[in-house]
């Protein structure tokens, strides 16, 4: 099948997905292609194709005091915009997900104690907000216990891989296998691997290995090559009877989907695939993506497929990009220690006028969806921190009516001094049919000056801003770059890989782009 071919065949099928599982968001496509469809699926210049992102405004407290939404530990969007603007241009603003920007880096919040069963700690802070001092920004934090690797479960790994001519150049199928064998290293013996790969057929390139036989898989590996197209109308389905097959009860059992995104998994009917995938996580096999290249690269397919497999989603521009996903972070990216995880926080209007989520766009959820387990949300893996950052309209103080804190009977001592009250629902990954536990609370209002604010604090707010003036929102107030610049460069903390610096040479060359619009 050529090129051409592949991309009328996978355009329409990736419409058809995103338009059949119900999501609000418009796909981008391209006209050239696919020229009867919808003109609610607007164009990528370059050829890539981003998911809508309609950003959230603000709200008034006192008509909806309470906000709900899924948390988001995928990171491709920054190394994604990271390799756009490193090559020279401004990334398109769908593919700015600011809560994607924010959660790539790491934060120092406090792990959970040993002794609590809860998988997870709660921090938050509050500060004005550095583009519009009149504002405020309250930051939530969430961080995962660790994963100690000698007690680590056994894991059955597929990796289904992309071997179709789109794959041929440098940054895709020749990094995808340096990226793998990377993750082969910090994997134990006891694991085992399996390889499934499509193109213009699919077949198992590797049964079911154990990673004793290293050399053997990475054989397999080194062999493979991009060619053909991409009718690889078993593929998923393969891959996930291999997972069944050598299925580890009590282990970590999942699919790893390496692949530039152009992908014609085959199934025609846009339910039977989210059908599909959501019936095999609820057996214990999750879905992961790993992306990689340009040009033709399907941003939206990619973190629909993650999102549906109860997988993480990360884009891999370099071997440093993969050694942070698949080494620095093995044990978040591959170990998921709560499922299923939401927050729901209710703003008191002492103090808060109006709010507004910074990105979580695509995971914003009905407030009556937080108590309904059968309610699909994020997964946090463990060692992950997970940031959510509120922008506040602070309040005058006239309270009219409503729940915790504006219901005169219920405010009883002591919740006067609430900004807000968080809620925070999870399940626990081992369990299949796990009814959910609640971790709740009150957030006491303890308004710092933006100096004497966090490290961590002012880093996430530029980074915050940085993604406001990437998207131009129409919310960004007095953001500028050289503010970004400024508020980075002194909340740099230990950095000991050098992320934080990184991210100020990128704002720098943002700014010189724009400066030549």
């Amino acid at each position: 099948m050529t090129i051409m071919k592949k991309r009328i065949v996978f355009t329409a099928f990736a419409s058809l997905l995103l338009w059949g599982c119900g999501n609000n968001h418009d796909m981008m496509y391209n006209p050239e292609y696919s020229p009867s469809y919808p003109k609610q699926v607007p164009t990528a210049e370059n050829g890539e194709t981003f998911k809508e992102i309609k950003e959230n405004p603000f709200v008034e407290v006192a008509s909806q005091p309470v906000s709900t939404f899924s948390v988001d530990v995928d990171r491709a969007a920054y190394s994604n915009i990271r390799r756009m603007i490193q090559q020279g241009s401004l990334p398109p603003k769908d593919a700015v997900r600011i809560e994607e920007m924010i959660n790539y880096f790491d934060y120092d919040y406090p792990t959970p104690d040993a002794q609590t069963s809860a998988p997870l700690r709660m921090s938050y802070e509050q500060a004005p907000a550095p583009w519009n001092t009149e504002h405020q920004l309250l930051r939530i934090g969430l961080k995962t216990k660790p994963l100690d690797l000698s007690q680590a479960p056994p894991s059955h790994l597929v990796f289904l891989i992309d071997v179709s001519g789109s794959m041929i150049d440098y940054n895709k199928l020749p990094l995808l296998k340096s990226s793998l064998k990377l993750l082969l290293h910090n994997l134990k013996q006891q694991d085992k691997v399996s390889i499934v790969t499509y193109a213009s057929g699919t077949k198992v390139a590797l049964e079911p290995t154990s990673v004793k036989e290293r050399a053997k898989i990475e054989r397999v590996l080194d062999g493979l090559e991009a060619a053909g197209g991409t009718s690889g109308e078993k593929g998923i389905q393969l891959a996930y009877e291999l997972a069944h097959k050598a299925f580890i009860r009590g282990g970590n059992n999942r699919i790893i989907l390496a692949t530039d995104g152009d992908f014609n998994i085959g199934i025609s009917n846009a339910n039977d695939l989210k059908t599909f995938i959501e019936k095999q996580r609820e057996g214990g096999v999750y879905l992961s993506v790993l992306g990689f290249g340009m040009g033709n690269y399907r941003d939206d397919m990619a973190e629909t497929l993650a999102d549906s497999g109860n997988g993480n989603y990360a884009y891999i521009d370099n071997l440093t990009e993969a050694k942070k996903v698949l080494v620095n972070e093995f044990g978040g990216t591959l170990f998921t220690v709560a499922k299923d995880v939401k927050l729901q926080i209710e703003f008191n209007p002492k103090y808060v006028k109006q709010y507004k989520l910074l990105g979580y766009e695509n995971r914003m959820l009905a407030n009556e969806d937080f108590t309904n387990d059968k309610k699909d949300a994020g997964e946090v893996g463990a060692g992950h921190t997970v940031t959510a950052i509120y922008e506040i309209v602070p309040s005058d103080g006239k309270i009219t009516s409503s729940l915790r804190y504006q219901d005169s009977k219920l405010n009883e001592i002591g919740k006067g001094n609430e900004v807000a009250f968080l809620k925070i629902r999870y399940k626990d990954p081992k369990e299949a049919n796990a009814a959910s536990k609640e971790v709740v609370e009150p957030l006491t209002f303890n308004l710092k000056q933006l100096p004497q604010a966090s490290e961590d604090f002012r880093f996430a707010a530029a980074v915050a801003e940085f993604g406001l003036l990437l998207r131009d929102s129409q919310y960004k107030a007095q953001a500028s770059y050289d503010q970004v610049i400024e508020l980075a460069k002194n909340a740099f903390g230990r950095d000991e890989e050098g992320y934080r610096k990184e991210f100020v040479r990128l704002v720098e060359s943002a700014k010189l782009m724009s400066q030549n619009k």
